[in-house]
């Protein structure tokens, strides 16, 4: 169909109101899952992102006639649970000055703090005028609805380079991101810390032989059923262990994600006398590790930490993945080596008076950022990567 016949936006008010073919074909290929048309049916079909939970599917498309030529997933929010941006305070301001916060547009993924291409667009179109296409969408419907404001959360780089030069306030804040410059081995990556640092990862690793606990991962075909299971009551023990802790997630999402992006899942378990008594769940792309939920029903010395982060780190190192994100928080990542890493969000709120207060209080937030940055960069401590270099065929490398 020619470019120039005019482009149609529609609203969907569940992302089954496009064939999944056409949505997935807008990702690029080795794109995180979280924007797949697989793993938003889950949300949506298990209960778990719907009007009723807060989540109310407000998707983004642009079509020529038939053809889908561009997509953003959105929602209206009716609450900040489950985004990883926090703007409590924000909704605080908005109610001293009279202002409904909720619903607000988020155009982003439920429950997802991982950065991914927000605006989706169909090979050999021109993604500029399509992300403009988007945004004007975005900012329309969400007056129609009756919102405060449109939020987009974790964009790209160069998506939030284009929304703040659209008029977008830019957020940054910072997540801790394990990264891989050319590992060999374990060993390699320890070697980065100063002796006293690596002989406490050294002693928290080996901990769980003593223990009785052995770690293992599974992926692929060894994924089944059980695991699914297995992973909504690890991420249910630890929401119920927390007083900030909310179940959000139903037992159907991971059934269905474990059914339909078995290729996009990842389970470390630990095992102790038979029995699995800890377990992260994560998906993986061939570059990248994405942590997302963990939980146990026995209690060990550091058994977070070998769950969560060690066992990862080496399977990443063995598999050649560039970058392990473990998602929100992070004081205890920093000291194991984790980087801090700016994460992008644009804000455009529709009251004149909030949306100055937000703009300057982003500008202070700012400003307190590089010396956070530098603080986190001085306890991660981690040594310049000097490989050593290739052995020579035929040398005995002394």
């Amino acid at each position: 169909m020619p470019v120039d016949t005019p482009l149609q936006v529609r609203i969907l008010d569940a992302i089954h109101d496009v064939p999944a073919a056409q949505w997935d074909a807008l990702i690029a290929p080795g794109a995180p899952p979280f924007v797949r048309h697989a793993w938003l049916s889950a949300m949506e079909d298990s209960g778990s992102a719907t009007e009723e939970t807060g989540w109310a599917p407000h998707h983004l498309t642009l079509w020529r006639g038939k053809k889908l030529v561009a997509a953003a997933p959105a929602y209206l929010k009716f609450h900040s649970m489950g985004e990883y941006i926090y703007d409590f305070g924000w909704a605080n301001a908005a109610a001293q000055l009279g202002v409904e916060y909720y619903p607000k547009l988020l155009v982003g993924g439920p429950l997802s703090p991982a950065t991914v291409p927000r605006f989706l667009t169909a090979p050999g179109e021109d993604a500029s005028v399509l992300r403009r296409a988007l945004l004007e969408a975005a900012v329309q419907s969400a007056e129609d609805a009756g919102c405060s404001g449109v939020h987009v959360l974790y964009p790209t780089d160069e998506e939030a380079d284009f929304l703040e030069e659209a008029g977008l306030a830019r957020r940054i804040t910072l997540q801790f991101h394990w990264k891989n410059p050319g590992y060999q081995s374990y060993d390699d990556y320890l070697a980065r810390f100063d002796s006293k640092r690596r002989h406490q990862l050294k002693r928290e690793r080996a901990a769980a032989g003593p223990q009785g606990i052995q770690l293992r991962t599974v992926r692929g075909a060894d994924l089944g059923p059980e695991h699914a299971k297995r992973a909504y009551t690890f991420y249910t023990s630890t929401c119920e262990r927390h007083a900030w802790g909310q179940v959000q997630l139903t037992p159907g999402f991971f059934d269905r994600v474990f059914q339909h992006l078995p290729q996009s899942v990842e389970m470390v378990e630990a095992v102790k006398d038979g029995q699995v008594i800890a377990g992260a769940f994560n998906l993986v792309t061939p570059e990248r590790l994405y942590g997302r939920y963990w939980g146990c029903t026995e209690e060990h010395p550091f058994l977070h930490f070998n769950v969560c982060l060690y066992q990862s780190v080496d399977d990443c190192i063995q598999m050649g993945r560039k970058v392990f994100e473990p998602g929100a928080g992070g004081e205890h990542k920093v000291s194991r080596g984790f980087e801090p890493t700016a994460v992008h969000s644009a804000h455009l709120i529709f009251d004149k008076r909030l949306d100055k207060a937000v703009r300057g209080f982003l500008r202070m937030e700012r400003m307190r950022l590089t010396p956070a940055v530098e603080e986190a960069e001085r306890i991660c401590g981690l040594k310049p990567w000097n490989p050593a270099p290739p052995v020579a065929p035929g040398s005995t490398g002394t």
